[in-house]
């Protein structure tokens, strides 16, 4: 099981850190989509170049997180706050993330694929929280 768990943090890292740094680097095919997203919530805030780099330094953070197994309760939160981010576009941008009713464009299932992500967070969350307990008795 442990090495299912940490196959499990090194994939999650590879996603993380390597979808991030494109970013930061501005090179990410995702670009596009975070461009409109962040022209309809935070642009009077903060210029976008900014946030992009900010965006995909937190997405490296993120992935380097999992790395660390006592550090898994924040990778977990912040892997969800990201996870709730990422799903926006499917509210506030619908004809980027949906051709018809519960058919999503690639874009979409782009995001969509992110649930797998989630579900393999939740696994090692819970294995390491069962680890604790018994390690605690």
């Amino acid at each position: 099981m442990k090495q299912i768990i940490w196959f499990s943090r090194v994939s999650i890292f590879v996603v993380y850190f390597w979808f991030g740094i494109l970013k930061a680097l501005g090179v990410s095919p995702a670009e596009s989509l975070v461009h409109q997203l962040f022209n309809i919530t935070l642009s009077s805030l903060t210029s976008f170049p900014f946030f992009l780099i900010s965006f995909g330094l937190f997405e490296c953070l993120i992935g380097i997180l999992w790395l660390i197994p006592k550090l898994t309760p924040i990778a977990y939160y912040a892997l969800v706050f990201h996870f709730i981010l990422i799903l926006t576009p499917t509210i506030a941008l619908p004809e980027v993330a949906w051709s018809s009713l519960f058919t999503p464009t690639f874009v979409g299932q782009y995001i969509i694929k992110n649930l797998l992500l989630l579900s393999c967070a939740m696994l090692i969350a819970r294995s390491y929280r069962l680890e604790n307990e018994i390690g605690k008795d």
